[in-house]
């Protein structure tokens, strides 16, 4: 590249009239302009590295590794700075396993269909992860009533069984209660608690949902019971984890599953390939076969989507709600996202 200023400019680039000699411009970096104002830099209090070392919240993860820490303590030191007592690694580690796998659930189903599509195990591990919505586990939604209710009732002087019930009567059939059918043959959830009560880490949000357990019982046709969503989700929060954490940490720690998953998938069965999938009308309920109108039949035949008055709506309407795929038959959520969640807004 010497010999660039010996060369004739190319098209117009040597033109007079260019703001700058285009043969001389300088190759390489251009050094920041920081006369102005400082160069944007990510900052973070959680961690940094170096060529000789990982630094999480101010501790050496190596020197935390030589002197017997495992994963679940750095879950407490990422998310909370501090190193847990033996009693709270214990219960997390319990809670963790109990998430870890679920056979073949959605977000293990959703890893096997993203497998067979040749992709890689990452990003079939983020589709089982996007799975995580409100009605399969809801922690941030079910964690941040916890905490709204808690202050409120506290600020209004109630007791515990007090806010339960209020929980309860505002809140019965929403799917991340914490409270439905799911466990009414399963014990998983309710020795969660017992295993929380015997370590010592069971604390105010174990004990509120015992109360909504019973204020749910009272008030419901149904029976219902402690679930998961509610063993877990109280359990973490005593653990000192917030509702948004939980579902980071238990959203990944299913991810692991659904890794086995995927490898499993690819190990037995064969890719499928675009087109390769027939789907046979015996897997078809629809419309049955019918001829293509011609184009004047149209003119003549085919109805409009548009109606000119109530009752025809109406009627229109309740047609297409027996349409499956149309969305008709959705009840739409008009309510913000954010709201659904619990977090009321981003940042301090």
């Amino acid at each position: 590249m010497g010999d660039l200023n010996n060369k004739t400019g190319i098209g117009n680039l040597d033109d007079p009239r260019l703001p700058y000699d285009y043969a001389s411009r300088e190759y390489g970096t251009v050094p920041l302009d920081t006369s102005r104002r400082e160069p944007f830099q990510w900052v973070s209090e959680v961690a940094y590295k170096n060529v000789h070392r990982i630094v999480a919240r101010g501790y050496d993860t190596t020197e935390l590794m030589e002197e017997g820490y495992g994963v679940v303590d750095l879950l407490f030191v990422d998310f909370q700075s501090r190193i847990p007592l033996e009693e709270e690694t214990k219960m997390l580690n319990y809670v963790m396993i109990l998430a870890l796998e679920d056979g073949l659930s959605m977000p293990a189903a959703i890893s096997r269909l993203v497998a067979q599509s040749k992709t890689f195990l990452t990003q079939a591990c983020g589709a089982s992860i996007l799975a995580f919505g409100h009605a399969y586990g809801a922690y941030s939604s079910f964690g941040n009533r916890l905490l709204t209710y808690m202050k409120r009732g506290r600020d209004q002087g109630m007791s515990e069984a007090e806010i339960a019930r209020q929980i309860v009567e505002e809140n019965l059939h929403d799917e991340s209660l914490g409270v439905s059918a799911l466990m009414l043959k399963d014990p998983a959830a309710k020795r969660m608690f017992a295993r929380a009560e015997a370590l010592g880490v069971a604390g105010e949000y174990v004990s509120l949902m015992k109360e909504v357990v019973i204020a749910a019982q009272n008030k419901g046709t149904s029976s219902v019971d402690l679930d998961m969503l509610g063993a877990i989700g109280a359990t973490m929060m005593d653990l000192g984890f917030t509702p948004e954490a939980t579902w980071a940490i238990l959203a990944v720690t299913r991810s692991f599953a659904a890794g086995a998953h995927f490898i499993e998938e690819v190990e037995r069965e064969d890719y499928v390939r675009t087109g390769q999938h027939l789907t046979p009308k015996e897997d078809y309920d629809g419309p049955e076969d019918r001829p293509v109108p011609s184009l004047a039949q149209r003119k003549t035949d085919v109805k409009a989507a548009q109606t000119t008055n109530l009752s025809d709506w109406k009627e229109e309407f309740e047609r297409r709600k027996q349409i499956s795929g149309s969305g008709f038959a959705i009840v739409e959520e008009i309510e913000d996202p954010s709201e659904k969640t619990g977090i009321k807004r981003v940042g301090r």
